[in-house]
Parts: C-alpha cells; sequence; structure tokens
C-alpha cells in the first residue's frame, strides 16, 4: 500500500502541472476510489475549491496568479482567495467603494449571484438598500455601510435618462426595428446580443430584454455571461466546407 507522504506528493505535483484538477483527476493520481480518502489528502495540503462549475475543481493557493479582487481563472474555471461564492461576495460587497448591485458583481464573478446576495442578506451578513431605482448590496457595518451610499449616491446621474434599450420608452417603430435586426442573427448572435442589452440596462435588464425579443431570461442572463467571460472565439458563422462547391474547370480535347 502506497504511504501517505507519497500520495501527498503526487497531488502536489499534479497542481504544479495542471495548475486545477477535480475530484476524478486526483483519485486517478493517486490510484484510488475512495472520496474521503482524497478529501482528507486535500485537507493535509489547504487547497481551494472552485466558486464556480458547484465546487468541482480543486487547486492550491499558491497555484493562482490572483487579481486585485482577489479572483483568478484557469479555462474558465474560477477561483477566489476567499473560497467559496458566499464568502467571495461577502467579501466583495463589503471591501467595494460604493456596495455592488447584482449585474456589477456578476460582471466580476462571471457566474450568477443574485441567490447568493439573496443568502447573504436574508443572514444580515450584508445590507442592501435602493439607490437610483436599483437594489444595492453594502456592508452590514452601519458606518461602512453610510460611507458607501454617500460614495454611490454621488455617481448616480441626476436625470432619468433611459440606458440600453429601455422597453418602456421604446417608440414602436425602433421595437420594431431591433426585433426585425435581432430576427437576422442567429442563435448565438441573439444570445450574446440580448446579453448586451440587458447588461446595459442594469438590474432587471435580463426580465425586461428576454421579455421585448421573447426569450427566456435564464438565455439572456448566460448570453450576458458569456460576452464579459472573454472566451468568445471571433470566428465566421460559416461551418468549414460551406459554400459554394467548387467546380473544375474542363477543357475540351
Amino acid at each position: 500500500m502506497e504511504k501517505q507522504p507519497d500520495r501527498l506528493e503526487k497531488i502536489e505535483i499534479l497542481f504544479d502541472s495542471n495548475k486545477i484538477a477535480n475530484l476524478e483527476d486526483i483519485k486517478k493520481e493517486i490510484d484510488s476510489n475512495s472520496r474521503m480518502t482524497v478529501y482528507r489528502l486535500l485537507c493535509q495540503i489547504n487547497y481551494l475549491s472552485s466558486y464556480s462549475h458547484r465546487g468541482q475543481y480543486y487547486t492550491l493557493p499558491h497555484v493562482p496568479d490572483f487579481d486585485h479582487y482577489g479572483l483568478w481563472s484557469f479555462k474558465a474555471i474560477r477561483f477566489s482567495k476567499y473560497g467559496n461564492l458566499l464568502n467571495t461576495a461577502l467579501n466583495l460587497v463589503q471591501f467595494s467603494e460604493g456596495g455592488l448591485t447584482a449585474p456589477e458583481l456578476e460582471s466580476l464573478l462571471q457566474v450568477e449571484t443574485q441567490p447568493a446576495l439573496r443568502k447573504l442578506w436574508s443572514r444580515k451578513k450584508i445590507s442592501r438598500v435602493k439607490l437610483g431605482g436599483i437594489f444595492v448590496y453594502l456592508s452590514f457595518d452601519s458606518g461602512e455601510r453610510r460611507r458607501q451610499e454617500l460614495m454611490r449616491e454621488e455617481n448616480i446621474p441626476s436625470n432619468d435618462v433611459a440606458v440600453g434599450l429601455e422597453t418602456a420608452l421604446l417608440p414602436d417603430e425602433l421595437r420594431a426595428g431591433i426585433i426585425l435586426f435581432f430576427s437576422l442573427l442567429d442563435e448565438k448572435q441573439r444570445r450574446l446580443f440580448a446579453g448586451l442589452e440587458a447588461a446595459k440596462m442594469g438590474h432587471g435588464g435580463d426580465k425586461k430584454i428576454a421579455e421585448l425579443l421573447g426569450l427566456d431570461s435564464h438565455t439572456v442572463s448566460k448570453g450576458r455571461r458569456e460576452l464579459f467571460s472573454g472566451s468568445i472565439l471571433r470566428i465566421g458563422s460559416r461551418k468549414k466546407g460551406g459554400g459554394r462547391t467548387s467546380v473544375e474547370k474542363k477543357h475540351p480535347k
């Protein structure tokens, strides 16, 4: 039977080589089918779980090159120095200059954050106020919360100019033009276009754009996350081999 120090060394080498790994990767590396064995070994080397992909990926604290928000992404798998999504959302809200809205936090984390924010708010870990017509999540500490409110209020526009495709203010002709343009796009382009316009609108944008364009709000949310993930390939829509079939030029004999 392989000694535990040897298994720990194999796990560390795995992370140094691949940066991240899931449960099956580690089981294969240490030649074990036991989940408990893997978790017991991971606990001895102070691992981090991804806050995306349901926490199914792991890394070691020395591997990520965290940005100034404490975030790191590798192959679209996202990690935080704060750990899971709840702790990450809590710390980013607490340390933000003027609090954060759900769309702002989603833009940073590239995952859906509304359920996590609501859970933190219901547990009285963070505060929530309505400023400029949208909900803003703030620190639960009264002094810090007031400072964040003042900072946020300084940046709220003094008028009610609509941003993006504010459906309540769209003239019928413009609305019709947008829907016509939307109909000319392929499936992926529609999703990304809807996500862009929803992001412009901020809080509630997914639902409003979904209603305007006849989409599911989850599709709009997916498009918004894809658009700002930085992982979209700029390739043509025509598949390889598409287009007119070449014709061999024949010469008379």
